[in-house]
């Protein structure tokens, strides 16, 4: 499928119908595969999934996807095999905006062009500034703490899972709102590093929930984001504004 460009998502998933009315012949909200240019000339291949009736309601939430490293390279098809985006692709529909970019085969993920990439979505659509929601899985559970760290001030939730851990960060995101989810038993990114972030996060006075699945391996996530509470906890967070 031939890619947009991030200056024409505007004219993309376009809903006529009014939110409460469904036609019979309604499909349900697809994610669609954009590109964005971020620094130095370098591009960054992204899913956006619009939620149906987007047209009709002024703020939406924005919730950011971070894959794990089995799921970098140039095919979009790959970031569907887990989270959200697998789930869009079965047939779930969420009450928020997706963007789940994809990391380029051979590298980490890139703080700076994560953020570029989730100010110019929250620009460019009607997003929620309140509700800005980070997750993501193993290497893009580290993703999400670094992520959290760069936009502090602006998200107002996250939910890293099975993630390394990043202790340069902890200072700046002690005041959020945190979920962390890992198996006992994973063999690849080891428990201590999630018990590691939260027992500096609760030093810090952060209530860090704290989800251990005690057969679980490494693949911690499909329980996790099969699970609604997640959504539901998610936005059940807000930034506070001055008239709050």
């Amino acid at each position: 499928m031939k890619r947009s460009r991030v200056f024409c998502l505007s004219l993309l998933l376009l809903f006529p119908l009014t939110v409460g009315l469904q036609a019979a012949d309604e499909k349900p909200a697809k994610q669609s595969e954009e590109t964005f240019e971020v620094a130095d000339g370098k591009e960054m291949d992204f899913l956006l999934y619009l939620p149906k009736g987007y047209e009709q309601q002024q703020k939406w939430p924005l919730v950011l996807f971070m894959h794990g490293a089995g799921e970098r390279g140039d095919d979009l098809s790959l970031v569907k095999k887990h989270g959200p985006p697998k789930l869009i692709e079965n047939g779930k529909e969420f009450p928020f905006i997706v963007v789940s970019p994809q990391c380029p085969k051979g590298t980490w993920w890139v703080t700076e062009d994560v953020v570029a990439l989730m100010k110019h979505i929250m620009q460019i659509h009607n997003v929620d500034k309140n509700r800005v929601y980070v997750t993501g899985l193993s290497m893009g559970g580290r993703g999400t703490w670094q992520v959290a760290g760069a936009m502090a001030d602006e998200v107002a939730a996250i939910a890293p899972i099975c993630g390394p851990s990043d202790v340069a960060v902890v200072e700046k995101i002690a005041h959020l709102p945190i979920w962390v989810f890992h198996g006992a038993k994973d063999s690849v990114v080891k428990i201590s590093h999630s018990e590691d972030m939260v027992k500096l996060l609760k030093e810090k006075g952060n209530e860090a929930k704290f989800t251990i699945y005690p057969e679980a391996n490494h693949d911690s996530w499909t329980e996790t984001y099969d699970n609604e509470e997640l959504y539901e906890w998610l936005l059940s967070h807000k930034l506070k504004t001055d008239q709050e």
